[in-house]
Order: structure tokens, then C-alpha cells, then sequence
């Protein structure tokens, strides 16, 4: 059996992905990210070998995707993020055909054909009031831990209006909106509004089309989930782990490269 490897350094973590052969996911991991990047592949790499019970020198070949993608010396090929998305998103959910990643630092939406293959894509990476950068600095003004928003902006019975595209205004609003009394779920809610919005833009760019799959450390906030479906009038796929799409789209496309080599 030979096993694939997809490596996806990012700006908050770098994650990895093993495969075997059918192909099924063997095992994940995931490591904060550090600036050497040729130490912190070899850490994902080591980590996510030892939860697949093998070593690193039984991975037959490696993948890497991301924003430090080229700067990992064993790997044996590097690809987009956006390209390692659209696979990672088609194989998790084959009716695919529009992607959404909203990530630390910025937000793209694909548009994919069957195969997994990108036809259209945009990107936001200009301004982090339109990425998930954004969620941790107003869950630091608003003091409530990162992982509760989504549930918060369930509660919001009336959402307030962040329309600064500027992540130094949108602050601004924020606090406008808490010397105003209002709730934080109101307020929360208003910001992943904003959020969408922002993102409705790039998939109305690039051709929305369903099925419509979210993915990015975002994916996991109920109210950014909430705020997408009823902004896009249809039901959302949101993978059990929505930040390890990329590295799996990476040992995808890592295991298509080495069967075309004879040798998966």
C-alpha cells in the first residue's frame, strides 16, 4: 500500500493529510504555525505519520499547498491553494460546483467543475475585514473566546450592520455598536452578515452554482453557516473538518501525480 501526503502551511497552522490508496483518509494533523517553514512541514509530516502508525520514510510522495508550500525541501510537488481546495471539496462532496474558503487571511470563492477541476475562482486577500483575521480581533473587543461566536450569533434577534470594508472601520463600527448598548449576539451576527456579503460578491464573480461548499476555519462558526445560507437561498456543505481541505486536496492530486509515475 502506498500512502500520500498533502501539507497545507498556512498562516495559522500547517495541516497535514495521509492517504492510502482506495483512497481514503488514514489520518490528519495539524501544527501552529512558526517561520521556519522547512522545520514545521517535517513536524506536520512526523505528526500525522505517527497517527497513521508509520513512519515519515513510508509516505511514498508529498504534496504541499498553501503560502509556504514552496519552501519545504522534501516535497515532491507543490500546488495552489485554490486548486487543492476544489479537489479537497469534490471529493468530500461530489455534487460540488461552487467553493467557498474563508480562511485567517483571506476569502475565495471557486467555481469547479464535476472533476474537481477550478473554471472560475476570485480572491479577497487585500483586506482582512473580509476574512476570518477579522472574527478573532472582534471576539477580543467584544471578550468572548473565538470558538462561541457562531453559536452567539444564533441568538441575535436584531443583527446590527458592519459595512466598513475596511478592517480598522469595521473595528470602529464594532465599538460604535457596544458604547451604543448593543447586544453582542446582535452585534456578531452583524459581522458575519458582513462577512457573507463580502463573499456573496466573489461567488457572484465567479458564477454561483450549487452545490455550495464552505470550508476554512470559518466553516465552523453555526452563525457564519447561517448567515451564508440564507444570503445564497440554498443549504450549504460544510465538511466535519473544514481546515484540512486543502491538504487533502494536495494528496489528491499527490496521489494522481505518482499513479501516473507506475508506481501507486
Amino acid at each position: 500500500m502506498r500512502l500520500v501526503a498533502g501539507i497545507d502551511i498556512g498562516s495559522k497552522a500547517a495541516k497535514a493529510v495521509v492517504l492510502d490508496d482506495s483512497p481514503k483518509v488514514v489520518a490528519t494533523a495539524r501544527v501552529k504555525t512558526r517561520p521556519d517553514f522547512p522545520a514545521l512541514a517535517r513536524e506536520a509530516l512526523e505528526a500525522v505519520a505517527q497517527r497513521a502508525g508509520v513512519a515519515p520514510h513510508d509516505i511514498a510522495y508529498v504534496a504541499t499547498t498553501g503560502f509556504g508550500r514552496y519552501n519545504v525541501p522534501f516535497r515532491d510537488l507543490q500546488i495552489t491553494e485554490i486548486t487543492c481546495v476544489a479537489q479537497g471539496s469534490v471529493f468530500l462532496f461530489p455534487g460540488t460546483r461552487s467553493v467557498l474558503d474563508v480562511g485567517a487571511q483571506s476569502t475565495r470563492a471557486v467555481r469547479v467543475l464535476s472533476t474537481g477541476k477550478v473554471k472560475e475562482f476570485k480572491t479577497n486577500d487585500k483586506c482582512a475585514a473580509g476574512a476570518g483575521g477579522f472574527l478573532e480581533r472582534a471576539a477580543r473587543y467584544l471578550e468572548v473566546p473565538l470558538e462561541e461566536l457562531g453559536e452567539i450569533s444564533l441568538r441575535a434577534g436584531s443583527p446590527q450592520s458592519i459595512s466598513s470594508v475596511c478592517a480598522v472601520l469595521a473595528e470602529s463600527e464594532i465599538i460604535n455598536h457596544v458604547s451604543a448598548g448593543q447586544s453582542v449576539e446582535n452585534i456578531v451576527r452583524g459581522i458575519h452578515n458582513a462577512l457573507v456579503s463580502r463573499a456573496m460578491a466573489l461567488l457572484a464573480r465567479v458564477g454561483l452554482e450549487a452545490e455550495l461548499t464552505l470550508v476554512g476555519g470559518v466553516a465552523r462558526q453555526a452563525g457564519m453557516v447561517k448567515a451564508l445560507e440564507e444570503a445564497s437561498g440554498m443549504s450549504v456543505n460544510v465538511p466535519d473538518d473544514p481546515e484540512i481541505v486543502a491538504a487533502l486536496g494536495a494528496a489528491l492530486l499527490g496521489r494522481t501525480r505518482l499513479a501516473r509515475r507506475g508506481v501507486a
